[in-house]
């Protein structure tokens, strides 16, 4: 393999120059709280005595005392909370990468006041999440909620449900929420990669008398590929990390409880910062592994091009 020239080792340079000031700033922003984070996991610290800590190795993943083991990796509460998260993420993305691909499908194409309907459609992601969540809990209430009142009227249920206090209905209810919320996200970005696709490989289609449904499989979803990976790893991405929506929706319940509201909960509520951050570690390296395996089974690089 021949040597890079000196153009482009000077291209290189320069990106590297144009690069310096925003990693930098990554790095104080992003890569020194996370360093602090690990380094509190392997620490006894505790809001109640600030500065009174010391190192304890990995006793707050797990340790054994007595004869019985302790720390995260023991505590069914969190391996709850991680089943929790992987279940809403794999359930939430896969509806909202469905559903985003009809609705982009159905932007994409030509009608009488599409540039309406696309503003539209953004409505329930421009939302903040916080809003839309106290919204939805209200309108999920079992006392006062216009769901049941609906329902009810319909004649579809006899008696209001508590659809975010009933274990049965309470994560099924978060992920409705979600759904409605992101689903605009994920139409948005496969609608860019529909652009990008050239015109004439569906006149080809079209004059070859290729069906509708065997262009979308043959020609549409091929050419949408790295798109949709990077929908699909960036959504799964924020569905790992939830907080805001099952906190807002159903507090502390253990039904429903995220990997980072059990998290919040010991940082803030039992001010334990070294299992709280032990937590917050774990957390990032179930998204780091995920993330990469999408990547790797999606044979992409980071530029989006095939492997």
């Amino acid at each position: 393999m021949s040597a890079p020239s000196q153009i482009t080792r000077e291209r290189v340079r320069a990106a590297w120059i144009f690069l310096s000031p925003m990693l930098i700033v990554l790095l104080l922003v992003a890569a020194w709280p996370l360093a602090r984070t690990i380094w509190f996991g392997f620490t006894d610290a505790n809001l109640s005595a600030i500065g009174d800590w010391r190192f304890i190795g990995f006793d707050n993943y797990l340790a054994r005392y007595d004869g019985e083991w302790f720390g995260l990796l023991a505590d069914g509460d969190w391996w709850l909370a991680v089943y929790n998260t992987l279940w809403f993420a794999a359930v939430s993305v896969t509806l909202e990468t469905v559903l985003g691909m009809i609705v982009a499908l159905v932007l994409h194409s030509a009608f009488a006041g599409r540039g309406l309907v696309r503003a539209a459609v953004l409505i329930p992601w421009a939302i903040p999440t916080i809003v839309s969540a106290k919204m939805w809990s209200w309108m999920l209430n079992d006392q006062f909620g216009v769901i049941n009142a609906m329902l009810m009227t319909l004649g579809i249920i006899d008696t209001p449900v508590a659809w975010t206090a009933d274990p049965a209905t309470a994560m099924w209810a978060v992920v409705m929420v979600d759904v409605w919320k992101t689903t605009p996200f994920m139409a948005l970005l496969l609608l860019a990669g529909l652009q990008m696709i050239p015109v004439d490989c569906y006149e080809a289609a079209r004059i070859d008398g290729v069906s509708a449904v065997r262009v979308f499989f043959r020609v549409t979803l091929p050419l949408i590929r790295p798109a949709l990976i990077v929908a699909v790893v960036f959504r799964g991405l924020d569905a790992l990390r939830v907080f805001d929506l099952i906190y807002v929706i159903t507090a502390n319940s253990r039904d429903t409880m995220s990997m980072s509201v059990y998290a919040r909960q010991q940082l803030v509520d039992f001010q334990e910062v070294g299992v709280g951050s032990a937590a917050s570690t774990l957390l990032f390296l179930v998204i780091a592994v995920l993330t990469v395996i999408t990547l790797m089974a999606g044979r992409v690089d980071l530029a989006g091009r095939r492997a």
